[in-house]
């Protein structure tokens, strides 16, 4: 289990530049399934759960060629769907969430898949009815073996359907989309969800040659097509990354520019920084953080508590709300942190009250933190990185606080930052990895 060692007190000067974009990354790999010819894709970041998403790809069959450090070429013309019985299919496949999102494109164009039950964050329940009532809905038939907890789904015909999610589900909605495009007729999808990963993955699709109209909305009209072709796709860049580095800059009081942001597809996220006290500034498509002796945070207008809550775009991602509380531990004033979609996420906070952050767990999924300011700096401390943005958190308040911390588990941030501790060093951090 590898570890880093972080020395705290390190301000940051400099720029940076985001990777990209990892749930758009991992949506956008799995639709490679969708035709036998070539795709191209750029930006794609070099983190575990990508990484690990392309091998399970190649397992499968389909030729995939490295092309420059983010870029890759695709194409599944020779899917081995033997390999999807094997045990090698089934841990691979079983150990990355986002590799869910193979079942849509493999039943449209081959009316069948297998898929384990996915593994991924420890967060709280994360259930799967939402795709696949969605594919049931198309006409695919599941069967599940609670003994070696496999899924087996089956078409014999893709048929256009209306239907209205239960949920806004990011992935749910691509996994019902990639299938739609392929099936006969008209699909209409209410409550889809349409963060800009959404867009991202439509706007491929269309090119592709899919038919979708709604892109941007919550209401999605796919009328169906025969085949889809080959294309060329750019992700965009990571806005939880954004997120984090705003955070970062804030709380070791940094002077920090970070380049090509993406900035007309972060939604409220400046915002919310802002409303803890955070000088954001937008210059063209960078952001500009200037240095901070201290930020406080607002209030309401009515003199109420501020809360900061996760929701479905065009809300805050729930992304971001680990940082979103480290954050504000060092701020002047206090905030409710309400995670409303993972029971789990807020569990990290004991880490952060050893360090001296002053934090009322109030339920699974409410958090009070009262900021303390300048006044008292967080210590040192060790730390286990229980899923990717708590471990995010966790590297922030390590890089505030006072002393040498470690934080162990790391591959749980290399599963969603690229070369997070090297590219922080070029800007003056000061992390190693053992």
């Amino acid at each position: 289990m590898s570890s880093f060692i972080i020395e705290g007190g390190h301000p940051l000067t400099g720029e940076i530049t985001p990777q990209g974009s990892k749930n758009e990354a991992l949506e956008v790999i799995c639709a490679v399934l969708l035709t036998p010819e070539k795709v191209t894709i750029h930006n794609i970041p070099d983190i575990l759960d990508v990484n690990n998403l392309i091998r399970l790809l190649e397992a499968m069959g389909v030729k995939v060629k490295r092309i420059s450090t983010n870029s890759y070429t695709f194409q599944a013309d020779e899917i081995n769907q033997e390999y999807l019985k094997t045990e090698d299919f089934i841990r691979r496949s079983g150990s990355l969430r986002g590799s869910v999102m193979i079942v849509g494109p493999l039943v449209a164009r081959f009316r069948k898949a297998q898929f384990p039950k996915p593994g991924g964050d420890k967060i709280g329940r994360r259930r799967l009815d939402t795709h696949f009532t969605g594919i049931q809905k198309l006409g695919a038939a599941f069967d599940y073996d609670p003994l070696h907890q496999l899924y087996d789904i089956r078409a014999t015909h893709l048929k256009g359907a209306y239907m209205l999610l239960d949920e806004a589900s990011v992935t749910g909605t691509a996994n019902i989309l990639m299938t739609a495009v392929l099936a006969e007729g008209t699909t209409t999808i209410y409550n889809a969800a349409c963060e800009p990963y959404l867009q991202q993955l439509s706007d491929m699709l269309n090119r592709m040659g899919a038919r979708i109209s709604g892109v941007g909305s919550n209401l999605l009209t796919i009328e169906g097509v025969k085949t889809l072709k080959g294309t060329t796709h750019t992700i965009l860049p990571d806005m939880i990354e954004v997120g984090s580095f705003i955070g970062m800059a804030a709380m070791t009081g940094s002077d920090l520019l970070i380049k090509n942001t993406g900035y007309e597809k972060l939604g409220i996220i400046p915002d919310a920084f802002r409303r803890l006290g955070i000088t954001v500034e937008k210059q063209r498509d960078d952001i500009h953080i200037p240095a901070h002796q201290s930020y406080e945070i607002e209030t309401f207008m009515d003199g109420s508590i501020m809360t900061i809550a996760d929701a479905p775009w065009p809300g805050l991602t729930p992304d971001l709300l680990s940082v979103f509380l480290v954050v504000a531990t060092q701020a002047v004033g206090s905030v409710l942190i309400h995670q409303k979609m993972f029971e789990s996420r807020l569990f990290f906070v004991d880490k952060l009250i050893n360090m001296g952050a002053q934090i009322i767990l109030c339920d699974p999924h409410r958090a009070t933190v009262i900021g303390l300011g300048n006044r008292y700096k967080l210590h040192h401390s060790n730390m286990v990185s229980p899923d990717i943005r708590a471990g995010i958190a966790m590297l922030i308040a390590a890089m505030s606080a006072e002393g040498t911390s470690q934080i162990h588990n790391i591959d749980q941030i290399d599963r969603g930052y690229e070369q997070i501790d090297q590219r922080l060093n070029t800007i003056g951090a000061q992390i190693s990895r053992q």
